[in-house]
């Protein structure tokens, strides 16, 4: 029966300490309020609260990675389209991630979304594809100025995923198309002009040493002979049919 009195206290000891004492991690910190009022906030490690005075709130200072919901944009030049985003940022300030807003998590996600969507308004749908580290590096300064009186540093923002109509897409399908057709064609006709450049080259050398078509000419019988023909043509040089044709007209006149 002696004994009782002091089981009871040693009760309400173990109870006093755990509501004293507080172990924060590493990358944890508490923001104190003490009778309804901000002390400042501590951690890590072990902390020390006064019993039902103070009132302690956790606060992670880790890089939180949070994905933005698809949403529904109409870029400058009229074009609709689904754009979902990813944002980076973390807690800086757990003071002022407590007091200056109710639910900084929620505030960020609905600051980040509405963002996205003027960002993607002003830009156009070749820039949105094209130029993503501009429109990344612009979302960042927004957000990240946003929230710095929050206590928290937007670190990075990036544009995930863009989903354009079918019709859209079919329409930059053939666009691509086009524009390859009309890139093989102006490198084929570029190829044509290079060779007839050196074909007149060729053709002003020939005239300036005849020879060099009667070599032309025994190049070619090798090239007809190699292959296994059953008929073999001959090409008879004009210069050689020339003086008949000549005499013919003489005859006629």
């Amino acid at each position: 029966m002696s004994l009782t009195p002091i089981v009871i206290l040693a009760f309400f000891v173990v109870i006093l300490l755990a509501s004293m004492i507080r172990i924060l991690k590493e990358y944890e910190r508490g923001v104190i309020f003490r009778l309804g009022r901000v002390i400042g906030y501590k951690g890590p490690g072990l902390i020390f609260l006064i019993p039902v005075i103070d009132k302690m709130v956790r606060v992670s200072l880790r890089t939180i990675v949070m994905d933005v919901p698809p949403q529904d944009v109409i870029t400058k030049d009229n074009v609709s389209a689904k754009v979902n985003a990813v944002v980076f940022f973390r807690v800086i300030d757990p003071q002022k991630a407590i007091i200056e807003v109710e639910n900084f998590l929620y505030a960020t996600s609905q600051l980040a979304q509405t963002t996205l969507r003027s960002v993607l308004g002003e830009s156009e749908l070749d820039e949105l594809l094209s130029d993503r580290e501009k429109i990344n590096n612009e979302l960042q300064h927004l957000i990240d100025k946003a929230t710095d009186p929050w206590g928290i540093k937007v670190s990075m923002v990036e544009v995930k995923h863009v989903d354009l109509p079918v019709e859209m897409q079919r329409a930059m399908a053939a666009q691509a198309e086009a524009e390859r057709e009309r890139r093989a064609k102006i490198i084929s006709a570029e190829g044509e002009f290079q060779a007839s450049e050196k074909l007149a080259a060729a053709a002003e050398v020939i005239g300036r040493h005849p020879a060099a078509i009667q070599l032309r000419y025994l190049q070619t019988l090798n090239v007809i002979a190699a292959e296994n023909n059953s008929t073999t043509i001959f090409p008879i040089p004009l210069d050689l049919i020339t003086p008949f044709l000549k005499s013919a007209k003489t005859r006629e006149n």
